[in-house]
């Protein structure tokens, strides 16, 4: 009884151990990158001034190149064991599919403007393949910046399976375009968890670019990628204040302002379970954009028709799997909006659909 007492004992000091040292490193190695970076420029275009008055814009959430129709997410039930089966990574020969298919979305989906949020860099739950260094390859004489969000030399999550350690990551937004930004900026959003929840969670930000017109003001185009996994509620007010701030300072200016991507946030006023109603899973609810965030002249532009954002609690079942609306663009009142509509590739290479958007420049 002793031995078995004093190995349970070992056990238990054994594992306080483990977590002192992971906090300890998780510490000591945290990313806290300043408010304002300059964008990490890996090309460039040769158009430095916008001619064109009508201009078209992609988003597209890439789920990392580990999150196509036959994932699921561990952390979609805690971060503590890999509960019922659920992956921590999907397995190699699925990543290769999905890096593939998502590094082709230059080449299938012309656009003006290509605007990506998690896209690996070298990361462990992508097996370290550099997905915007595949994209570069299809965006040849265009401008492409990266924007990290997520660094972090050791994730621990499932904490209760050291062994499946969810690893390294780097991962961030992606910015491609046919023109040359005259400014490229990492904007550092507000809010963090506490700790050291917020030690291996990502460090969002917003990937700003501003960019000649022949109109003589400016076009900014902002990818957004807020926060996802805010109960509260809290942290994701703090960074659509920001943001907002963001906005109407340059629209104050006279320039035109595009913002598209990821809000992990409903369009105002659109029903949380408009294309299920009544099928919500149960705890899994996601908030609404607030109506009164922005002046009334600004659009939220999306096309209901279609969704963009699948539940990761199994893998993807057509009319099974709860699907929703994340992805979508804010528009200043000085673009006229000519069409939008939601690319449906039934979640094959990602958790989310891509959306392309036309406008026309006042």
């Amino acid at each position: 009884m002793k031995i078995l007492w004093r190995s349970m004992l070992a056990l238990v000091a054994a594992f306080a151990l483990y977590v002192i040292i992971v906090l300890i490193h998780g510490t000591i190695t945290d990313y806290r990158p300043a408010e304002k970076l300059p964008a990490e420029v890996h090309a460039h275009a040769e158009t430095k001034i916008i001619q064109d008055s009508v201009l078209s814009f992609l988003i597209w959430n890439l789920g990392y190149g580990g999150l196509g129709a036959e994932a699921d997410f561990f952390y979609s039930g805690g971060g503590f064991f890999t509960s019922k089966g659920k992956m921590v990574r999907s397995p190699k020969p699925l990543v290769d599919k999905y890096v593939k298919g998502t590094a082709s979305a230059i080449e299938r989906y012309k656009s003006d403007f290509y605007l990506f949020q998690e896209v690996d860099y070298a990361s462990k739950r992508s097996y370290f393949y550099n997905q915007f260094k595949l994209l570069q390859k299809s965006a040849k004489g265009q401008y492409a910046a990266y924007f990290p969000n997520y660094k972090v030399v050791r994730a621990p999550v499932p904490l209760l399976e050291p062994w499946q350690a969810y690893g390294r990551a780097n991962s961030g937004l992606g910015t491609f375009a046919r023109f040359e930004p005259s400014e490229a900026t990492r904007l550092q959003l507000p809010g963090q968890f506490n700790w050291p929840t917020r030690l291996f969670m990502l460090d969002r930000c917003l990937g700003f670019t501003r960019f000649k017109t022949r109109f003589g003001k400016d076009l900014v185009v902002i990818n957004v990628h807020n926060e996802a996994f805010d109960r509260s509620g809290t942290i994701k007010t703090a960074q659509m204040g920001y943001l907002k701030e963001v906005l109407l300072a340059e629209y104050a200016k006279g320039n035109y302002v595009i913002a598209g991507g990821d809000w992990n946030a409903l369009p105002p006023f659109l029903k949380y379970d408009f294309f299920m109603p009544g099928k919500g899973p149960s705890g899994y609810h996601t908030q609404n954009m607030d109506p009164q965030l922005m002046p009334e002249a600004w659009h939220w532009i999306y096309d209901p028709s279609k969704p963009t954002n699948r539940s990761l609690r199994a893998p993807y079942s057509p009319y099974k799997s709860f699907v929703q609306l994340i992805d979508y663009f804010l528009v200043s009142p000085n673009i006229q909006v000519k069409q939008v509509k939601g690319l449906k590739q039934d979640f094959m290479y990602s958790d989310h659909e891509a959306v392309w958007m036309e406008v026309e420049i006042r």
